[in-house]
């Protein structure tokens, strides 16, 4: 076997293999970046799947993010229902992202078939926001 396999490259020197051999043919490339493997038989299987997410990856980009878990097994939706007792739960993994705290408050404003909250000031009392004219 004339190829000996070694750990597939990731990260800037992924990239700069990539942009070396972009006269090859991308089933090549993956193939001299790594991302292959030898069956018994003696086959090579070029594995693009991994070579593309590595390339993704290299280039600062996630297409499934592990940080929008809140570590209870659910991930955000921008989705809500109202509950029987009447109450909408906005989760803590929206709270965190906008990086609220417990106290700050907001003001509920309805429209037709939809609610606005308008974040207050700290400093500003319980009286109107500077965003009233809707």
């Amino acid at each position: 076997m004339a190829d000996t396999q070694t750990a597939p490259l990731t990260g800037k020197a992924l990239l700069q293999k990539v942009k070396e051999l972009s006269h090859l043919p991308r089933r090549e490339t993956a193939k001299r970046c790594g991302y292959y493997t030898v069956t018994k038989n003696d086959q090579t299987r070029v594995k693009l799947t991994d070579f593309y997410h590595a390339l993704i990856a290299a280039q600062g980009l996630s297409l499934d993010p592990e940080g929008t878990k809140d570590g209870r097994g659910r991930e955000p939706t921008y989705r809500v229902s109202v509950h029987k007792n009447g109450q909408i739960v906005i989760g803590a993994a929206y709270t965190q992202s906008m990086g609220l705290k417990t106290g700050d408050e907001f003001e509920i404003k309805l429209g037709y078939k939809h609610i606005r909250l308008v974040q207050l000031d700290s400093n500003e009392s319980s009286g109107t926001s500077a965003d009233e004219e809707d």
